[in-house]
């Protein structure tokens, strides 16, 4: 047995734990105590256990235990407590942090001049991704926690990220990705006045099946090749050298960009959004049918049968009927067709951009409720918040696209 392995918790441990928290949940039946709040249950739960870890760290320090004899002429010795009041998860929590005489003592764990706990900046941080404004936190702090803060602190915590989101949009990237599907979303950003921008999203899937934001920048005017060629060209300085394809819902000028920057990827539209720009040009009643007729096309085993049914479909009564349908499949037929030509695993993938469809409604959700946004930087501090609280590598399972990835892949 390797004795550096720490031994899950078992049967007793687990039973020691559920005890300790009966006799708390008693304690606090009988006194009528709160769970949180001044002299709430779990904020005296947090004091005391953050007192202690400092306690322990003050001994790491010195060197030995309270009271011990040994520290007797050690030239450094325990000399009393300082309050401090902190914010944690549990709301406020005043602490004893212990003193040494020389003044040598620097806690980790609530370091000098610190005034709130990791958690409770990461709680700030998550309900900010999640759209809330600052008066929003503000009164949810209050609300739960009895905890007044103000809009500067709220400021200085969701500022922090700024770094991080410098660091993550020119983070180095792999240099192939079987598919990347590049998307736009519009927000409100005051320059001068207010106006709707937009922002490009790429989602890449790597080697092991699994999606990863690359990268948000923020445009000036509409989409187009030029502005396409600057945010391709970007994921090509750092490290993307080939892409198998790239999937998009016909976006202007993105595919020329496309073939300038990767010579060799191909460009497939999304299917989902041909189906719903031809239903628009027809009345509901049609809708049904239409589908089913659609489907003839996208579901054809090669190409040429899908020529056959588009040819089939503009003979008959709807193509009759509704000749812009017709113009708007032949239009996109060179990017909508090149999926037709790989096995269903890969069909399954590429034929629509719903995977980064559903990141930007989550995206659009952070954004609807703040109207508009300060800056350009603002706007992208929100959407990587919300970025990272959606993708993370920890989820595996959940950015995971396929369920037979091996099998596209080969």
């Amino acid at each position: 047995m390797n004795d550096n392995k720490i031994p899950a918790a078992g049967p007793v441990e687990d039973k020691l734990v559920d005890e300790v928290v009966e006799r708390l949940m008693d304690r606090a039946d009988a006194s009528g105590a709160a769970l949180l709040g001044e002299g709430g249950l779990l904020t005296e739960v947090t004091r005391a256990v953050l007192e202690r870890a400092l306690d322990a760290e003050m001994t790491d320090h010195l060197g030995y235990e309270k009271h011990d004899p040994a520290g007797r002429g050690s030239g450094n010795s325990r000399n009393g407590t300082s309050r401090k009041t902190v914010l944690t998860d549990a709301g406020v929590v005043t602490l004893a942090v212990p003193r040494d005489r020389d003044g040598s003592f620097e806690p980790q764990l609530v370091p000098k001049h610190a005034r709130r706990l990791a958690g409770f900046n990461e709680q700030v941080l998550s309900l900010y991704a999640r759209g809330m404004s600052v008066r929003d936190i503000r009164s949810h702090l209050a609300g739960m926690y009895g905890v007044e803060v103000s809009p500067d602190l709220i400021s200085k915590v969701t500022d922090a990220v700024t770094d991080e989101l410098d660091a993550w949009q020119n983070r180095p990237l792999d240099a192939v990705w079987p598919i990347i599907y590049i998307d736009a979303l519009w927000v409100k950003i005051r320059s001068g006045s207010v106006a709707s921008r937009p922002v490009y999203l790429a989602v890449g899937v790597d080697m092991d099946g699994c999606k990863d934001v690359l990268g948000l920048w923020a445009g000036d005017e509409g989409e187009g090749a030029t502005t396409w060629m600057t945010v391709l060209s970007e994921l090509r300085n750092r490290g993307v050298e080939d892409v198998c394809i790239v999937a998009c819902d016909g976006l202007k000028g993105l595919p020329d960009a496309v073939t300038a920057t990767w010579p060799k990827a191909t460009v497939q539209t999304c299917v989902i959004h041909l189906i719903r720009a031809s239903l628009r040009f027809a009345s509901k009643q049609h809708h049904a049918k239409l589908v089913t007729e659609l489907r003839a096309i996208y579901t054809a085993p090669t190409e040429q049968a899908a020529e056959q049914a588009l040819a089939d479909f503009t003979a008959g009564e709807l193509g009759q009927r509704y000749p812009a349908i017709v113009r708007t499949w032949q239009a996109a037929w060179s990017e909508f067709t090149p999926y037709l030509a790989f096995p269903p695993e890969i069909r399954k993938v590429v034929y629509s951009t719903n995977l980064i469809e559903s990141i930007n409604a989550r995206l659009r959700k952070a954004t609807r409720n703040r109207g508009h946004f300060p800056s350009e930087q603002a706007a992208l501090k929100v959407l990587y918040l919300a970025v990272r609280e959606q993708v993370t590598p920890r989820a595996r399972d959940v950015n995971h696209v396929a369920a037979h990835w091996k099998k596209a892949l080969n």
